[in-house]
């Protein structure tokens, strides 16, 4: 029998507009008195109108440095004796901060997203890197943050191109999760679980990103913008949380995880070289016509299909040197069942994605 460790959800997850007027009551029933709000610029910017008015409370805000690396979990952790929990306002490596530092001082946090981008608000685990952006590991916890609060109408205000961003990465959910749990024949019922999660990222996002993103560009919510974020938290979430190993990444994120390695890269979001990696994951497996099949709605969304589409190099050495960072012995991509994966193969992949999908002048 195949061993699977569930991390399922929050203790306590909240979606509904004036959700933070109701953020003291949450921390008073906890016990909490004193809670550090980590959070970046432009994450408290977006937060701020939305921010109750505390009378009970007594919070400090922490302003971190960009990365979610070991150096500024160690810095925040240092100051933590102060305060009963952590309370993480803000995008993916605020939150995997927030989550980090409690994991480190054995205190509660408290999740509040800025924007929709990624599963990071509802799982247990953070994605460290070094001080210059390039990826280190994955960190996984045994305990799950102690509340997940959305107000959508802050999500609402987020960039578009971020929301965009986190259509792709979760709809990578599906792909990385196919691969490894499609072909077991014998599911235990965590993997049924995190199969059907991931089936329905797929087919949400493909049915719904289109009206989601209409809210995003007049401002208005409606249903579709709902599911897709409740999508990208909750079901996204669950894939890794209830398939562990066999849910949570694979081949797409592998591929980010190489682009890492080229410097020019870094100012691309998570989730659209995610999606990028899709694709590399797909020519790997030998499907060009999924690729095919996604090119209308990665192009409706504007996402990349080829790295000159990312206005990337592509120069072999260039390629070569994002193939060999993907296939580092512990990355994910090893967990594909499709025969060794080395550089040459994933290289040679990419050469060929790249003939298919690169933009013509």
């Amino acid at each position: 029998m195949k061993t699977i460790h569930v991390h399922a959800a929050p203790s306590e997850y909240i979606l509904e507009e004036g959700a933070l007027q109701s953020l003291e009551h949450h921390l008073m029933v906890r016990g909490i008195a004193r809670a550090l709000i980590v959070t970046g610029e432009k994450s408290w910017a977006a937060a701020a109108p939305f921010w109750p008015t505390m009378n009970c409370v007594r919070t400090t805000v922490y302003t971190y440095h960009g990365e979610c690396s070991l150096q500024e979990i160690e810095t925040v952790s240092s100051i933590m004796s102060q305060y009963d929990a952590i309370i993480g306002v803000g995008g993916g490596k605020v939150i995997d901060l927030a989550k980090a530092v409690a994991n480190e001082v054995h205190k509660q946090v408290i999740i509040i997203p800025t924007l929709a981008s990624n599963c990071a608000p509802w799982t247990p685990l953070s994605v460290l890197y070094d001080e210059t952006g390039a990826f280190i590991r994955y960190d996984v916890y045994p305990v799950a943050s102690s509340l997940l609060l959305v107000e959508p109408a802050l999500l609402l205000t987020a960039p578009r191109d971020l929301f965009v961003a986190g259509i792709g990465d979760t709809l990578a959910k599906w792909y990385e999760a196919d691969v490894q749990l499609g072909k077991i024949a014998h599911k235990t019922v965590p993997m049924m679980i995190s199969y059907e999660a991931a089936r329905q990222c797929k087919q949400i996002l493909l049915a719904e990103s289109a009206r989601a993103l209409e809210a995003v560009d007049s401002g208005t919510l409606n249903d579709s913008f709902i599911k897709v974020v409740e999508t990208m938290l909750m079901y996204a979430g669950m894939v890794g949380g209830y398939g562990d190993h066999f849910g949570r990444t694979a081949g797409a994120h592998s591929i980010h995880n190489g682009l890492t390695a080229l410097e020019a890269s870094h100012h691309l979001l998570h989730g659209v070289k995610v999606a990028y990696g899709i694709c590399v994951q797909l020519m790997l497996e030998n499907r060009p016509d999924e690729v095919k099949r996604l090119a209308p709605f990665y192009e409706a969304l504007g996402l990349p299909q080829s790295l000159q589409a990312m206005q990337l190099t592509v120069n072999d050495k260039a390629c070569y040197a994002v193939a060999e960072k993907a296939t580092i012995p512990t990355e994910s991509i090893h967990l594909m069942p499709i025969g060794e994966v080395t550089a040459q193969r994933v290289f040679e992949a990419m050469q060929q994605l790249e003939k298919m999908c690169a933009p013509t002048a």
